[in-house]
């Protein structure tokens, strides 16, 4: 072999040593492990810009379970109104399969994220992830049905179905009502309301229903997570908004 050709298989060696020493698979491995934290535990990182300046909502939906666009304007205007994020909120959606299990199990809701989800935290971005399932819960009854719940420190879930039921039964209120008041007040919980991460700044935790307000017109009253009252709230189409008690929780632990 010529010392030219053998100089040149070296190099290729070399080259190919390299790219596998540096980038195993020819792609970098994600840190998830931020986004996989008890509901709460990133209360501060959300409504602050202490370590995040900019946060990214990721919006899974099942075919037919799409979040209206008011939904989405609604969410970012919310968070726009609560937190510092000087480097901005970004919401974008994508469709995907059913999973064909429902009714779920939060168990399941849990596995199709870690399916799907493709949004974690980055740099100085914190990462939400929202799924819009086609199905219900599976622990609906007859009095006290689930329309959506959030399960980590970055992770909520929407039941689409019931969603869609609640609102064709409240006739004078349309969807993106019911979805936008359901999916802020999910986002509430993430904030660490109530007492779930934002420490109380005055005794207004709804005894009956622990992470919850007791004060009646607030967002996060237990009203709307348990569907069947939400007419009690929603009146002419206006979203529910946080109480008084509720903001100062969230100003003591970073937001606005």
């Amino acid at each position: 072999m010529s010392p030219k050709k053998l100089v040149s298989l070296l190099f290729l060696f070399l080259v190919l040593a390299g790219c596998t020493k540096d980038d195993p698979g020819g792609s970098s491995k994600i840190d998830k492990s931020a986004n996989l934290k008890a509901l709460g535990t990133s209360a501060t990182d959300l409504l602050s810009d202490e370590k995040f300046t900019s946060i990214r909502v990721e919006m899974v939906y099942v075919t037919g379970f799409e979040p209206s666009q008011k939904t989405v304007d609604n969410l970012k205007t919310f968070l726009q109104q609560r937190t510092h994020k000087p480097d901005g909120v970004t919401i974008f959606k994508r469709a995907v399969a059913s999973s064909n299990k429902a009714p779920f199990a939060i168990n399941e809701i849990v596995q199709i994220e870690a399916d799907n989800r493709t949004a974690f935290n980055a740099g100085d971005e914190i990462a939400v992830y929202i799924y819009f399932a086609d199905g219900s819960n599976e622990n609906d009854t007859n009095t006290k049905i689930v329309l959506g719940s959030a399960y980590r420190n970055t992770s909520m879930v929407i039941y689409g179905k019931t969603v869609q039921t609640i609102a064709n039964r409240l006739n004078s209120t349309d969807k993106s009502t019911v979805e936008s008041t359901v999916v802020n007040h999910e986002f509430g919980h993430l904030f660490g309301l109530v007492n779930l991460g934002s420490p109380l700044q005055s005794d207004h935790e709804d005894d009956g229903s622990n992470g919850h307000c007791e004060v009646d017109g607030c967002l996060m009253n237990a009203n709307v997570q348990f569907g069947y009252n939400l007419g009690d709230l929603v009146d002419g189409n206006q979203l529910p908004q946080l109480d008084n008690l509720c903001i100062l929780d969230l100003q003591a632990n970073g937001g606005k």
